[in-house]
């Protein structure tokens, strides 16, 4: 094992003392490509190209001598300490902190960044950066090759957003640019970058404790209709059944939740409360302009989109999680096509819910069915307000081929 293992943060300013130090004594030292070029790495050193960072842990565990890892701003903030700390390795490592690259970026746009939500881009992890994108207003993401400004802009067609892209920060090929989000899939962009998503809603107030997103200022959900702080934009929204919907969806920050039939954006708000990016859609124009006043009331981010299901749903991005509120079999059978982790249903004779069960299976669920009943009552006098019964269906994705 390496007698010692130092990794140096590097933002494009001068070494520190500490980094010099560190670098003049090292006998193995791993990198990009431009940080094998510095003056300060030793002609004798071994010297790694920093491709897969679990493959130079191995050769830096192996090593006897002193092993200098070198890593572009803050190594400790999504950087490589967390894996060359990582058990299967037993490095012990000594970091010389640099500035990372988002709070160079926000610094750059001049903007504070502790109401912001940060997001690393990968191919694999792109489509729920940009979902995260779809239900906050600020934040930034880390890109990589394959997952960068223009894909980004791409995948959130139909939600405008600002730009802010920042390539190559500490380096003398610096650019800060600013434009719509509509316009930046036609350039090309040099890594490495960091973009700041900007649009809708304004952040966290003033004064926050809390870093990414203020805690909600609403306490609880699917509140009773009569509670001040409830969701109420229409009609036919039982709390309790909107209550077990969002238990069985789930919907978490990354998510991005259909809502089909909509009506006034109950279910559609209480799901973006929960971090998830929401489509809400519904034929009827005024009940996307109720869901959207909601949205506004609440404080979090939608996309409302007017069309009849199933045939609006063609043009939609892949959703995680699907909350049907009418249509029957056809919406039911074009979701499972989609293949979402979940889908939730309801009806409200035994017949319809066998056909929409009926079609869950056949689609590749595993179906769960109850009949929920609510009685609402007078705490006056204990009498019989409202009375809801109706059948929910919840299918999860099986697993088996």
């Amino acid at each position: 094992m390496a007698d010692r293992v130092t990794v140096i943060g590097w933002d494009g300013s001068p070494l520190t003392p500490a980094a010099r130090s560190a670098l003049s004594a090292a006998t193995l030292v791993a990198g990009a490509a431009h940080h094998l070029t510095l003056p300060e790495v030793p002609p004798g050193a071994e010297r790694i190209r920093l491709g897969s960072v679990d493959l130079a842990a191995r050769r830096i565990a192996g090593h006897r001598g002193t092993a200098v890892v070198l890593a572009d701003g803050d190594p400790g903030f999504f950087g490589v300490v967390r894996t060359l700390r990582a058990p299967e390795h037993g490095l012990e490592v000594e970091v010389v902190p640099a500035v990372s690259p988002v709070a160079a970026a926000f610094a750059r746009a001049g903007m504070p960044w502790d109401d912001a939500r940060i997001v690393v881009a990968h191919q694999r992890t792109l489509r729920r950066a940009v979902n995260v994108c779809r239900a906050h207003p600020k934040v930034a993401v880390l890109t990589s090759p394959g997952a960068g400004p223009a894909e980004l802009a791409l995948l959130l067609d139909g939600v405008h957003r600002t730009f802010v892209i920042c390539e190559e920060l500490g380096t003398d090929r610096e650019q800060v640019t600013v434009l719509t989000s509509d316009k930046a899939a036609d350039h090309a962009w040099r890594d490495p970058n960091v973009v700041i998503v900007i649009g809708g809603t304004a952040g966290a107030p003033p004064g926050g404790w809390l870093m990414g997103q203020e805690t909600p200022a609403v306490r609880g959900w699917a509140l009773p209709p009569d509670d001040p702080a409830a969701v109420r934009g229409g009609s036919g929204e039982d709390p309790a059944l909107r209550a077990a919907q969002l238990a069985r969806l789930g919907p978490r920050v990354g998510d991005l939740v259909w809502d089909i039939g909509c009506g006034g954006g109950a279910l559609s708000v209480e799901a973006a409360r929960f971090g998830a990016a929401v489509i809400a859609v519904d034929a009827d124009p005024d009940a996307c302009a109720r869901t959207e006043a909601a949205a506004r009331r609440h404080g979090v981010q939608l996309q409302a989109v007017r069309g009849r299901a199933p045939h609006v749903l063609e043009r939609l991005p892949e959703p995680d999680v699907v909350r049907i509120g009418g249509g029957g079999v056809p919406v039911v059978t074009a979701c499972t096509d989609r293949r979402p982790e979940r889908i939730v249903a309801h009806a409200s004779t035994r017949d319809e819910a066998e056909a929409i069960g009926a079609a869950l299976t056949e689609g590749g669920y595993t179906v769960e069915c109850a009949l929920l009943q609510s009685v609402g009552l007078d705490p006056g006098d204990w009498s019989e307000r409202d009375r809801s019964v109706v059948f929910l269906l919840s299918g999860r994705r099986s697993t088996s081929p």
